[in-house]
């Protein structure tokens, strides 16, 4: 049982706050969910909408159109329209002092119902209409007020009592409006409640900090900055620290002087940022030093739309340092996937000695979802270390595994040279051509022959149709593959969870007997489609869904797609 629900409003409205406030009171009885951000780059007066799915077991994507909206206002609605599909059944409560329903919003077998929600707020002086829309969506759910007086006294106590009285008076307002058609939902809660809620972006700073990173560089960027507002805190009580440097460029360069220093560290950013840490990334190549640059994509490119989402870095990450410069690329598949994908990375940058790219992205980053709590992963990223390395001490020596002993700076007779410089095994800079070619094997060969085991995709199904993806995609591929697999159809899911190195032999092993094939990714060029056709033999031609952001996937129109195909 689930239903999917909208609040919308322009920026500063708070309609992002009721929406996270609905979340939690959705936890409060024992329900799963998960909600995602849409607003503008504007910092007021902007569109905002907050997109919620709820239901008695996780939901990890949007459906395929929403039951319910609330809207506070029609200011600048356009803009977001196509990210709330309505449809015939649709009930549309709409502040009715804002005028009628735009042409746009109506659809056909909608019921659209005028609430005097600003007159409901302004009954308490300094009411706001977010609390009565609250209170709306409680009584339509079925949610019990008590729990909701509970949760805005523990939310907003700090404003002080006048504050919390108003906001639960401006609830109850709402709540009680006489007007309200009988509830659209059922609130029984999940036999196995969720005990977690968590953003993507909470979630890479969980995993960091669980494999042990202790430093961490950043210059602000949305979507990413959540991340490292979250991390602030957090790493100071395990004794690390973070910075906030004054650009990218600096970001990557402190994060890398850190792991150089022995310290695993690591920054976030998004798409222009990236750009920027390019060539400090092809440093840490050089220079053999593990670090991990979470970027969490958004719309492109240059500006682009920074608070939408997409998948549209795929390439500038694979393919975006020059030179021949061996390096990880993984991708989250979800909102707690951040949690394992990104303490995964840690772990593979120390052991590896070299620098990995997380990709997540805004969809993931700022969406907010109520989970079971992440399960507790064992590894902890352990470098291989020159403990006494001697006076004949080679930082980059030639090794059958590709990983050399790295001395930590003070450890005794162990100073090398390390910088962006080709060198021979001592660490002295050389341009011999022997020596290049010695490093450039060395740097692929301990990418290509690490045993990745079974955490480079996730797979699910069996059967001649498949279907591949990444990503924030991964949930809509995921619920469209059960929903056609009850319906007694048959087919395989894999969504690819580490990029680089292609786990070629692997994929093609998932993908023996397939003779169709589908593609599922959110960009405009087709990234995800030219990375498969680049790095693996694919057994057919695939046919390949793929658009640009800011509208996500649904299950439906993927399921559309294997009704077709099968």
């Amino acid at each position: 049982m689930h239903i999917s629900l909208a609040i919308t409003g322009a920026g500063g409205a708070g309609v992002i706050t009721a929406g996270q406030l609905l979340l939690d009171l959705l936890a409060a009885h024992g329900l799963y969910g998960l909600m995602r951000r849409s607003y503008g780059p504007q910092i007021r007066g902007g569109e905002a909408a907050s997109l919620l799915r709820v239901a008695d077991q996780p939901v990890y994507c949007l459906d395929d159109r929403f039951q319910l909206m609330i809207a506070l206002d029609w200011k600048n609605v356009d803009r977001f329209v196509d990210e709330i599909p309505l449809g015939a059944g649709s009930l549309l409560l709409h502040e009715e002092s804002a005028g009628p329903v735009p042409p746009e919003i109506q659809r056909e077998g909608v019921r659209a119902l005028p609430v005097p929600m600003k007159a409901l707020a302004a009954q308490e002086k300094g009411g706001r209409m977010n609390s009565v829309a609250l209170g709306l969506a409680a009584r339509l759910l079925n949610l019990q007020p008590e729990q909701a007086a509970a949760l805005l006294d523990k939310r907003l106590h700090r404003k002080g009592e006048e504050a919390v009285r108003v906001a639960q008076a401006n609830f109850e307002a709402g709540y009680h409006w006489e007007g309200l058609p009988e509830p659209v939902f059922s609130a029984t809660p999940a036999s196995t409640p969720p005990d977690w809620t968590l953003t993507g972006n909470e979630g890479c700073g969980l995993g960091a900090l669980r494999a042990g990173v202790r430093f961490v560089a950043a210059y602000p960027i949305t979507p990413a900055s959540d991340m490292l507002e979250w991390l602030s805190p957090r790493i100071e009580q395990l004794n690390g620290a973070l910075i906030q440097a004054e650009d990218e460029l600096a970001s990557i360069n402190m994060a890398i002087g850190a792991a150089w220093g022995g310290v695993p560290a690591m920054t976030a950013t998004s798409g222009p940022g990236l750009s920027l840490m390019l060539e400090g990334i092809g440093l840490a190549v050089a220079s053999e030093t593990p670090v991990v640059v979470v970027d969490v994509m958004r719309g492109g490119p240059s500006t682009g739309i920074p608070t939408k989402s997409e998948q549209a870095d795929l390439d500038q990450a694979l393919h975006g340092l020059h030179g021949d410069a061996p390096h990880l690329v993984l991708g989250p598949l979800d909102v707690p996937d951040c949690v394992l994908t990104t303490q995964w990375a840690v772990h593979l940058a120390e052991q590896l000695q070299a620098p990995a790219i997380v990709l997540s992205d805004q969809a993931m980053g700022q969406s907010r979802m109520l989970a079971r709590k992440p399960a507790e992963i064992q590894f902890i990223g352990q470098r291989k270390r020159a403990e006494s390395p001697g006076t004949d001490y080679q930082r980059y020596a030639i090794t059958a595994d590709g990983v050399s002993p790295m001395a930590i700076p003070g450890t005794p007779e162990g100073m090398y040279t390390a910088d962006g410089l080709e060198h021979e095994p001592g660490g002295k800079p050389s341009s011999a051509a022997l020596d290049h070619v010695m490093q450039l094997d060395k740097r692929a060969r301990k990418l290509e022959q690490h045993d990745f085991g079974d955490l480079w995709a996730e797979m699910a199904g069996e059967g001649e149709l498949a279907v591949l993806t990444w990503g924030s995609s991964t949930g809509a591929v995921r619920e469209a593959c059960e929903r056609f697999c009850r319906q007694g159809g048959r087919v395989r899911m894999i969504a690819l969870r580490l990029l680089l190195p292609a786990q070629t032999d692997k994929l093609a092993q998932a993908l023996a007997g397939v003779d169709h094939l589908l593609v599922v990714e959110q960009s405009h060029s087709r990234q995800f489609d030219r990375y498969l056709r680049a790095w693996h033999a694919l057994p057919v031609q695939p046919r390949v869904l793929a658009r640009p952001g800011p509208v996500p996937f649904t299950p439906g129109e993927i399921l559309t797609e294997l009704e077709s195909m099968s």
